[in-house]
């Protein structure tokens, strides 16, 4: 059980108001566009783009990247088939604002020391694999030991891990990319977008049902 209470894990007082923008149960560029403030791995001339808008807290986006992900990756995303966009968004605003915290504390690690793409993905892979474990940390002192546990295994000092969650500028992203889900009307996580459409079928949360949307977007492209 978190017992962090109100106070944030490492930030300043003035980001922690900024953290209830847009969370897990909660809508620039629209579903279809790459902001400055987003990550992104694959083919930007494909024109096929995938928008994920998800977080590191949520339990089903963890289940898409454990089952669906490294697939796509692999026949998608490597192969230059697809662009493929992760808009990252905070989990639920609960009481005494805990997970939104800890989520934006997990992106400022996953970015940590200006980390490529490819770092950023990496690192990413790592917080869905270590939810759980984040959620039993049970305490400001335990979850930031794991933070800096994660960064260590990615080369980074346990300063450099502490100086990245603290850094203000995190927040602000977070005030710009909740912004951009309002206006997309995110509502939960993960949405995806394919060429600034939703996909509302609920078997794209497996390979062979996201693997057939983008197939169809492929073709419809080359035709």
């Amino acid at each position: 059980m978190l017992v962090i209470g109100r106070r944030n894990l490492l930030l300043g007082g003035g980001a922690l108001a900024a953290l209830s923008v847009a969370g897990c149960n909660g809508g620039g560029a629209s579903g279809s566009g790459l902001t400055p403030d987003d990550m992104a791995i694959g083919n930007p001339d494909s024109g096929v783009t995938l928008v994920e808008y998800g977080s590191t807290m949520c339990s089903h986006c963890r289940e898409f990247e454990e089952t669906v992900f490294g697939q796509l990756k692999t026949n998608y995303i490597d192969t230059g088939k697809i662009h493929f966009i992760f808009r990252e968004v905070l989990a639920p605003v609960d009481p005494q604002r805990v997970i939104p915290t800890i989520a934006l504390a997990e992106y400022q690690l996953a970015r940590c020391n200006n980390a490529t793409p490819e770092q950023y993905f990496s690192r990413l892979g790592v917080l869905f694999e270590q939810q759980p474990a984040m959620f039993q940390a049970g305490s400001r002192q335990g979850i930031e030991a794991k933070l800096v546990e994660i960064g260590a295994a990615a080369g980074l000092s346990r300063e450099q891990v502490l100086a990245c969650v603290a850094d203000p500028a995190g927040a602000e992203r977070m005030n710009r990319l909740g912004e951009v889900a309002t206006r997309d009307n995110v509502t939960g996580t993960p949405t995806f977008f394919l060429n600034g459409e939703r996909l509302d079928d609920p078997n794209i949360m497996t390979y062979e049902g996201m693997s057939a949307a983008l197939d169809a977007a492929i073709a419809a492209r080359s035709s």
